[in-house]
This record gives structure tokens, C-alpha cells and sequence, in this order.
């Protein structure tokens, strides 16, 4: 209790300085080349092409931006941010579903769980953030899942409990109240996440005036972190990569697969439905489990996990369920009891084959460090870490992605 405490008031008094520091403080100290990594949550890679995000279309313009990024599968928000922020496949570092279930542990991890996801054994890998504070450096996260867990035993030097209330300008205020720390305080590395495009994705569908709304109100966050850095000098020097965890589709109700029209879901060992389904069935229902989930059906396909497509990088992790269905684009694996307890039908999901066009993500990239006005190839967003692990300087730790597939977007490869 005394040691968290001594920490509060050792964070109020960086915020307090953080607070005085002029523009002629800011330039008392040496600077650093800030890499600010934001997540704009569901953001489907051609939304970009809507015309409704001119500061973020100025940005790809000026630098760097890829036809699409290939999200990890499943193509859901906690494994996909880990995955960037790790570089390792959902398969590698243990954040497979946005809900799970440890076999060892018999431990639930729901994304929405506070309680549970506080719990460094879920988090394998090391995230940006955690190499950036054992090498040396600070890091500053406004939201990023996992940044809110000491995991290894560290967490970021400035960070905040997720607060979907704090408003997108609020959050974008507060990242840049870090970077007026001075000298050796001052971050190298800060992550800033916005799920407003997300959520109206899922509640009124992709291509709803909702989407166009939340697409025009992350713009305008954006307009004000580049107006802050120009005011602060930094923009010229800092390096901004823009990504999205995901894309979305439409869906309708019309569009669902009843499970329990197949087997008992307790049989089944029924673990989560949705996009991806998966079951662990009881040892005397197996075999009878297995012939009736694996035989063809319309609108999903099913497999033993050890027989998951090599192409998905997953099905070795042991929080992978025995027998996984997955939807096809824009249908939805449930049962009826689900489908009874739900408050709200989306009529936007994701979490499918991320070979579906749909679940295409975003990239941009704009910076010193980065061409200007390039357009590259869709890559894997496993890549990403070894990206901006090459730019804050830092030896990486061991991931499953490749600099030498992104290294044609930068000026001095």
C-alpha cells in the first residue's frame, strides 16, 4: 500500500511538471524522435477511400500508406492488438479469443472483464512497451489492451485504466501533456487508442451514417494531436503509425447458425460462440460430438483444431478449443439460448477468415523516418512490431514478423 502510494504521488508530480513545461522548457533537453503508434479500432482499410478523414488522407498522402494490413486471425480486437504491439501470432502469445478459457487454470478471460484480463499469466510475448522500460527508455500508453497489466512485471512508465467515457479529444490532450515532459522523462514511445469507429460499426453496420460519423470525429482527434505536435515542434519529428486492429461486415439476424440445432451445447463443451465457435466436448460425447459438427454444413466451416488451415497460424495454443467453427462472411455461430440473452443484434461483425477482404485493416505511417507519398503492398501485421522496434531503437524480442517485409517504407532501410 505505502509503494503504491509513493507511486501516486510520484505520477502527480511528472504530471504537474508535464503541466508547467513552456516551449522554451521543452527545448532545455535533448529530443528524441517520439514513435506514437495509434489504433483506430475497426477501421476497415477502405474507409479511408470515403473521403470523410481528410487529416488522416494527408498523412497517407505525405507518407506512407499500404493498400491494407492483414490481420492476425481471429480477426478480433484483443488478439490482433497484442499481436501488433508483440509481434507473435495470437497462437504464440496466448491471447487467442476476446474470450477464453486456460484448460490448466479453468481460469475465463473475458475482454470486457477488467478483473480478469489484470492477470499477467493470459499475456505472453513482450509488447513494445515493456522492451522500450527494461531497455532504458519511458513509454506513455492512452489505452492499448495489455497496457494496463504488469505483465513480466512491468508496465509502462505513464498509463491509464481503460475509460470508454474519456472522449477522443480528452485522450488526445493527455498524450500530448507527456510529451512537454523534459529530459530523460520525456517518453519515446506512445500508443493512443480510439474504438469509436469500432463500436458504430457494430451497432448500425459498415456502411451506416453512424460509421461516417465516428470516421469524421476520429479525424478530427487526429487534427488535433498534428496540431498539438506543430505547436510542441514535433510533428517535423515525430514518427506517427496509424493502424486498425480489423475490418467489419454487414450481418442480420436472419444470418445465424444455431449450434444446438446440431448438439448439446453442454455435451459440446460449448465455449464461445460468434464468429469463431468453439467446444471442448466431454470424453464420453466425443466421438459423437465430432461426426456431427465436422460433416459439411451451409454457412460455416469446422475442424479439429490440429487440422486449422496452416495458412491461419493457429490451433497449438492450448486455450484453443478442440473444435473450432467458423462463420462465413457475415453470418454468426450461436445458440438459441445466446441469441435469447443478447440486448442488441450487431449488424456489423468481425472475427472471420482474415483472407476476407472485409477484415482488411489500416496502415499509415508519416515521419522522418518514413518516404513520402509511398504506397506499398498489403503486409501481415505481425510485421509491425519489427517495424517500429527498428525505430525506437530497441532490440526486439524474439516475434514471428519481418523488418525485411517493410523496410522498403522507410527513407534510410
Amino acid at each position: 500500500m505505502v509503494a503504491s502510494c509513493a507511486r501516486l504521488v510520484v505520477l502527480a508530480l511528472v504530471l504537474a511538471l508535464a503541466g508547467c513545461a513552456g516551449p522554451s522548457a521543452r527545448r532545455e533537453a535533448p529530443l528524441r524522435d517520439p514513435v506514437i503508434l495509434i489504433s483506430i479500432d475497426g477501421f476497415r482499410a477502405d474507409y479511408l477511400d470515403r473521403g470523410l478523414t481528410p487529416t488522416l488522407a494527408a498523412l497517407a498522402a505525405d507518407g506512407v500508406r499500404a493498400d491494407a494490413m492483414k490481420p492476425s486471425f481471429p480477426t478480433l480486437t484483443f488478439p490482433n492488438h497484442y499481436t501488433l504491439v508483440t509481434g507473435l501470432y495470437p497462437d504464440h502469445h496466448g491471447i487467442v479469443n476476446n474470450r477464453m478459457v486456460d484448460p490448466q487454470t479453468g481460469h475465463v478471460f473475458v475482454y470486457k472483464e477488467a478483473d480478469t484480463i489484470a492477470d499477467p499469466a493470459w499475456w505472453g510475448g513482450e509488447p513494445l512497451w515493456v522492451g522500450v522500460e527494461k531497455q532504458g527508455r519511458h513509454a506513455a500508453t492512452m489505452f492499448w489492451p495489455g497496457s494496463d497489466v504488469a505483465i513480466d512485471g512491468v508496465r509502462p512508465s505513464l498509463w491509464l485504466h481503460f475509460d470508454g467515457k474519456l472522449t477522443p479529444d480528452r485522450r488526445v490532450d493527455q498524450l500530448l501533456r507527456w510529451t512537454d515532459l523534459r529530459g530523460d522523462a520525456r517518453p519515446s514511445f506512445y500508443t493512443l487508442y480510439l474504438e469509436q469507429v469500432d463500436h458504430a460499426g457494430h451497432d448500425d453496420g459498415p456502411d451506416s451514417a453512424d460509421v461516417d460519423a465516428a470516421l469524421r470525429d476520429v479525424d478530427a482527434a487526429l487534427a488535433r494531436l498534428v496540431a498539438g505536435l506543430k505547436a510542441r515542434a514535433l510533428f517535423d519529428r515525430a514518427n506517427i503509425v496509424v493502424v486498425s486492429d480489423h475490418g467489419m461486415t454487414a450481418t442480420a439476424p436472419e444470418r445465424q447458425i444455431y449450434l444446438d440445432d446440431l448438439v448439446n451445447p453442454d455435451d459440446a463443451g460449448y465455449v464461445t460462440g460468434g464468429i469463431l465457435a468453439g467446444m471442448n466436448p466431454k470424453p464420453g460425447d466425443a466421438a459423437a460430438i465430432e461426426r456431427a459438427i465436422l460433416a459439411p454444413h451451409d454457412h460455416m466451416r469446422c475442424w479439429r483444431k490440429s487440422a486449422v488451415p496452416a495458412r491461419l497460424h493457429y490451433g497449438t495454443n492450448p486455450r484453443v478449443p478442440a473444435l473450432l467453427c467458423l462463420a462465413d462472411d457475415g453470418w454468426i455461430v450461436t445458440t438459441h439460448a445466446d441469441a435469447v440473452k443478447r440486448k442488441h443484434f450487431s449488424l456489423g461483425e468481425h472475427g472471420y477468415d482474415n483472407d476476407d477482404p472485409k477484415m482488411r485493416a489500416l496502415f499509415v505511417a508519416h515521419g522522418p523516418a518514413f518516404k513520402d507519398g509511398l504506397r506499398v503492398r498489403e503486409f501481415d501485421n505481425v510485421d509491425v512490431y519489427a517495424l517500429l522496434a527498428h525505430l525506437l531503437a530497441i532490440k526486439p524480442a524474439p516475434n514471428d514478423g519481418r523488418l525485411d517485409d517493410v523496410r522498403g517504407m522507410l527513407r534510410s532501410p
